[in-house]
């Protein structure tokens, strides 16, 4: 077997540990793509939409509505069964991104929580630019190193460093934490335009301290206030197009 088809196999592998135990449509982490979802559709072009790992299809929900033609490329086999079952108009495509051949460019493509997740993000990035089709943009949101509560996980000795990976990290199958500069400079690097950076979701304590005593309202405020603040805000964002147009 050669050292490409190795690498694919263990990708896969890694991809199915990980959509076993996923937790993305629960609690907090269903609410700040469901915001994430309320950016982009700001920035969406009139047309065709492809979801870059949909997993558990929670922005595919939001997506649904908007475009007959939405499509949707998931490496976990597991994800595009539930996926075909629940929406039954989504072309559901079972590949690695690393391995996915697009039979059509696309006006919109979504990476939610995505980078933070694959082996080489600036090549997904560049292949991403690939499928694009004229006059199209990539919508991408992450987590931030720099949001307030790292930055304090670091102060009381929990982190060594913003960017280090810490256990809710590690259990979703995280590879980085991005800052506002490394975020940038991917898209950068993989010749994209950016057009909009921003930020949303001010989160001062743990996913678990907040779930336990934050009452919804104040979960919604502080959602809104990240967009004030985005270089400390618990999620950033990027819409980027081709340099070409």
């Amino acid at each position: 077997m050669g050292k490409k088809n190795l690498q694919m196999d263990e990708e896969q592998k890694r991809v199915n540990e990980i959509a076993a135990r996923s937790r993305y449509a629960e609690g907090l982490n269903t609410q700040t793509t469901k915001y994430s979802f309320k950016i982009f559709e700001r920035y969406l072009r009139p047309g065709s939409i492809l979801e870059l790992g949909p997993a558990e299809g929670v922005m595919t929900e939001c997506l649904y509505g908007l475009s007959h033609d939405l499509s949707a490329v998931e490496g976990s086999a597991l994800f595009c069964e539930s996926l075909r079952q629940r929406f039954p108009r989504l072309k559901v495509m079972h590949a690695l991104f690393e391995e996915f051949e697009p039979e059509k460019r696309y006006d919109n493509i979504i990476l939610g929580h995505v980078l933070e997740h694959v082996r080489d993000p600036v090549r997904t990035l560049s292949e991403a630019k690939e499928w694009l089709a004229p006059g199209g943009r990539v919508l991408a949101a992450v987590p931030n190193a720099h949001s307030l509560h790292r930055q304090a996980a670091v102060i009381m000795g929990l982190l060594k460093h913003e960017e280090e990976l810490n256990d809710n990290d590690l259990y979703h199958g995280h590879r980085r934490v991005y800052d506002p500069e490394s975020f940038r400079a991917d898209f950068i690097t993989a010749g994209l335009k950016i057009e909009h950076f921003g930020g949303y979701w001010i989160k001062p304590l743990s996913t678990r301290q907040i779930e336990e005593t934050w009452t919804q309202e104040m979960v919604d405020a502080f959602m809104l206030l990240g967009e004030s603040y985005p270089d400390i805000a618990a999620e950033i964002y990027i819409i980027a197009s081709c340099i070409r147009e």
